[in-house]
């Protein structure tokens, strides 16, 4: 039987300027935390962890757990996360809840090199590195004493380049981050074209 790759979602961010917590904030019908969870899903990580923190998420079925130090940033979320993984599980798929224009089949992607022998692999778009990430659990406590204040597993990833196995996911989705309301018109609008997360390139 393969091993266990888990899902984690970091949607614990204040989106200080939406005005509301990021998790909570409706894309295309969805919140954003949703679509992250059926992100991690549909590419085939079980379970999945959502790390919140500026909000409460109440989804069916994922390991929910809160990040007391949310506002430090990113790196606490993604240690409290990684934390929060059941033991079985032999890797995961490290993804942000604020990139709603992710495709599934990149995780696929991950999930298919970690399956050939990869033990850290990253999700390029157009040759640059971006998100989502899965490590292997053999690496964990290295990433989390490196991931400080408001990074994550950036710094793992540019002292280890070794270990990493670049996987393209550029007519998957694409990375766009939602931090502004411009953003959030811009991704509302190609959501509503259909394009993203469906397996072809997103205009």
């Amino acid at each position: 039987m393969p091993e266990t790759v888990a899902g984690v979602l970091l949607a614990a961010g204040e989106g200080s300027r939406l005005g509301r917590p990021k998790a909570l904030i409706e894309v295309g019908g969805a919140t954003l935390a949703s679509r992250g969870v059926a992100l991690l899903r549909d590419g085939g990580t079980t379970p999945v962890v959502v790390v919140t923190g500026a909000a409460n998420v109440d989804l069916p079925g994922v390991i929910a757990v809160h990040n007391p130090n949310w506002r430090t940033g990113m790196g606490s979320s993604l240690a409290v996360g990684l934390a929060a993984v059941p033991s079985g599980c032999a890797a995961a798929v490290i993804a942000l809840a604020d990139q709603p224009l992710v495709g599934a089949a990149a995780v696929r992607r991950l999930i298919g090199a970690y399956r050939a022998g990869a033990s850290v692999a990253v999700a390029a778009y157009d040759g640059e590195l971006r998100n989502p990430v899965l490590i292997a659990k053999e690496h964990w406590s290295e990433v989390v004493g490196l991931a400080v204040g408001d990074v994550g597993a950036r710094p793992f990833l540019r002292s280890r380049r070794d270990l990493v196995t670049i996987v393209e996911c550029g007519d998957t989705g694409r990375p766009d981050d939602i931090d502004t309301p411009e953003d959030l018109a811009r991704v509302d609008a190609l959501l509503a074209g259909g394009a993203a997360g469906t397996g072809l390139p997103v205009p």
